[in-house]
């Protein structure tokens, strides 16, 4: 972190350059990534205190911080503008006029053994002006630039003291034009009162335990007409008040959602208050990506890139073993092998967990990246015990497994009739493989397409690579939505992460799987290449699955999905393959919950960002907010399946639409 004179931060500022930097006396940390309307301060965060002081102050350390803010600088750090105290409020009070910013006593105690000498109360007092002249220039330099400027004063406050219940949040607005701003005010206590933190009631109220009283409100009134500052009290929900222990999920969640509230509020102010005529929070970020991003993006990339969970799953004699099990499919279970695993699982779980994630102040990209690193920890557990009884449990904990209402899902697929004839199979894989290279020049994409013999699926994409199953002939049908499934979605998010500056789409954010699964059917169904015997494949996969979890055995599954389900046994002995290989592969269930999920979200509106790589639909709406602030870029390639105008199938659309 840059060192920096007061006439460096202030030339800065009036040359309006970003910069992250910290006063060279070690009293204020000052990040500015983007310069925009409004500014956060956590003017009570530190708990510094020089060491000449240290000696006379009769307070221990403990009982300086019970009355200190900690936290509130984390709390705001996702935000463009921070000015964040890093001194203790017990050397001098930037919250309290320059004549009474030194503590003789405090809340009941003593501060000082000795008096302070004159030379001392300099010091403190000259920090303190400090800090107001950098506040004065970066707001007048925001008033220039902008005509207005917001400032969110975050504190924090003990309430274990205080008998009557008191509210979360608390915004003080004795010091506000109320008339002026009331529409502010109260946008502000509804967006504070939904927060949710967890396993605590949210309230939020106006001047009820403190009035907004402070200095530093008074000095923005003294020197500013067009700035509006809204000081919020935080009660320390989010940590122990007498033993100082913090509550690290309360934390993660309010970083959250202070993120949040406060740039709604800001560009919902400024769309009212400005001449901007669109305006959302993601706009009014940093638009920049933050360099300790970058470092770790490319850190967890270069440990994780090699990890393809199919190529050490997929069984390497499968071919053998289903001549054998196809010979006396009543009491001979396959014996599958695999292929080993060529890296040392304790040493990748140890790089993960080395990551400086906490570097990152964006609280949202810092949450993804955290639940990254846990889904490749656990995916690495689970090829760790391919062949073991271990791997179904890792493969539950990283993939789940189907519930009531996917089991109903499938259960009512199953009950319907089919009404088509299924279309004969005449396309050879060598047709089917030219085909997928039309179709790659169609989209204009760069790609490979082999046949392979190793495959339990007809096709399937790896990195730029689209692989045919030799062993298979193919409907039109079945080809075209194979097209549209592994190209249209696959290859296309694949080739569109390569082109985005965040490696980690390429590896995958949490939730991939049913989410890429989910889109690539709901193409398949778009394009009318979707028949029912292909939904009802799905629902059979969720059958599979779950009888696999539930114990049954490798031919008790495969002869209901023959006798009872009328399945030829290729179709029963690959659906029943694909639920057992590595010891219980849940991953199956997947494809049909993710149909559901993909409908949910097409009916919601724009489904563009989620195809700008490996993406999850738990993370769309972060992805959106990245795209807006040109973090991201829009994806090159769009599936061909959206803009397709399908003849209408009322028996399927029925059928689709009632997956609940």
């Amino acid at each position: 972190m840059l060192q920096l004179t007061e006439q460096e931060v202030l030339d800065k500022i009036q040359h309006l350059v970003p910069f992250e930097g910290q006063l060279n006396d070690g009293s204020l940390t000052i990040r500015i990534s983007e310069y925009q309307p409004y500014i956060a301060t956590a003017i009570h965060n530190g708990s510094r205190l020089r060491g000449e002081l240290m000696t006379k102050c009769e307070l221990t350390e403990e009982e300086r911080y019970f009355e200190e803010d900690p936290f509130t600088g984390d709390f705001i750090s996702s935000l463009p503008i921070v000015l964040q105290g890093d001194d203790s409020r017990y050397e001098y009070d930037l919250n309290r006029a320059p004549e009474h910013c030194i503590y003789q006593d405090a809340w009941g105690k003593n501060v000082w053994s000795t008096p302070l000498t004159d030379a001392e109360k300099t010091t403190s007092h000259d920090k303190h002006a400090c800090y107001y002249r950098i506040l004065k220039c970066l707001i007048a330099t925001l008033e220039n630039k902008f005509g207005l400027c917001l400032l969110y004063d975050i504190h924090s406050y003990n309430y274990q003291r205080v008998e009557n219940e008191t509210p979360t949040f608390n915004v003080g607005t004795k010091q506000v034009n109320a008339r002026r701003w009331r529409k502010e005010i109260n946008e502000l206590l509804n967006g504070l009162s939904n927060i949710e933190l967890p396993n605590i009631a949210v309230t939020a109220k106006e001047n009820d335990i403190f009035k907004g009283m402070g200095y530093q409100a008074t000095f923005i009134n003294q020197h500013f007409n067009n700035t509006l500052i809204l000081p919020i009290e935080i009660k320390k929900v989010y940590m122990s008040e007498l033993g100082g222990e913090s509550f690290p999920l309360v934390i993660e969640k309010m970083n959250e959602s202070m993120k949040t509230v406060i740039t709604e509020h800001a560009a919902s102010t400024l769309l009212r208050r400005t001449k901007v005529k669109r305006l959302t929070g993601s706009h009014i970020l940093a638009s920049k990506l933050p360099r300790e991003v970058i470092k770790l993006d490319r850190q967890l990339y270069a440990i994780s890139r090699g990890i393809n969970t199919l190529s050490y799953i997929n069984p390497t004699n499968l071919k053998q073993e289903k001549r054998r099990f196809l010979h006396n499919p009543y009491s001979y279970q396959p014996q599958f092998t695999y292929r080993q695993l060529d890296l040392d699982p304790y040493k990748f779980r140890e790089q993960l967990y080395r990551l400086p994630v906490e570097d990152i102040r964006d609280a949202d990209i810092q949450k993804m990246y955290r639940k990254v690193i846990d889904q490749l920890a656990i995916r690495i557990d689970l090829l760790t015990n391919i062949g073991t009884d271990e791997f179904l449990y890792n493969s539950l904990r990283y993939y789940g497994q189907p519930d009531e209402r996917d089991i109903a899902n499938a259960n009512f697929i199953l009950h319907a009739c089919e009404y088509q004839e299924p279309p004969e199979a005449t396309i050879s894989a060598a047709e089917a493989i030219q085909a997928f290279k039309d179709a790659a020049d169609d989209y204009g994409l760069t790609c490979k397409v082999v046949g392979s013999k190793q495959l339990i699926a007809r096709a399937m994409v790896s990195g730029r690579s689209i692989k045919v199953n030799t062993g298979c002939m193919f409907s039109q049908r079945d080809l075209d939505a194979l097209i549209h499934h592994e190209l249209g979605v696959h290859l296309v998010t694949s080739v569109n992460s390569d082109a985005q500056p965040l490696k980690v789409l390429k590896l995958g954010l949490p939730g991939n799987t049913h989410t890429q699964e989910g889109l690539a059917i709901l193409c398949e169904f778009l394009s009318g290449s979707f028949p029912l015997h292909r939904l009802k494949t799905l629902a059979l996969r969720v059958i599979a699955v779950d009888m696999m979890v539930n114990g049954e055995s490798f031919s008790a599954t495969f002869n209901t999905l023959k006798h009872v389900h009328k399945l030829s046994d290729d179709d029963a002995f690959t659906i029943t393959t694909r639920a057992y290989r590595g010891g219980g592969f849940t991953k199956d269930f997947l494809y049909l919950r993710g149909l559901k999920d993909a409908i949910h979200a097409y009916k919601q509106g724009d489904l563009t960002s989620l195809f700008v790589g490996k993406t999850g639909f738990e993370s769309k709406a972060l992805l959106d907010e990245l795209i807006a602030r040109e973090i991201l870029k829009k994806p090159t390639y769009i599936p061909k399946a959206l803009s397709i105008k399908k003849e209408p199938d009322p028996v399927m659309d029925f059928l689709i639409n009632s997956i609940k």
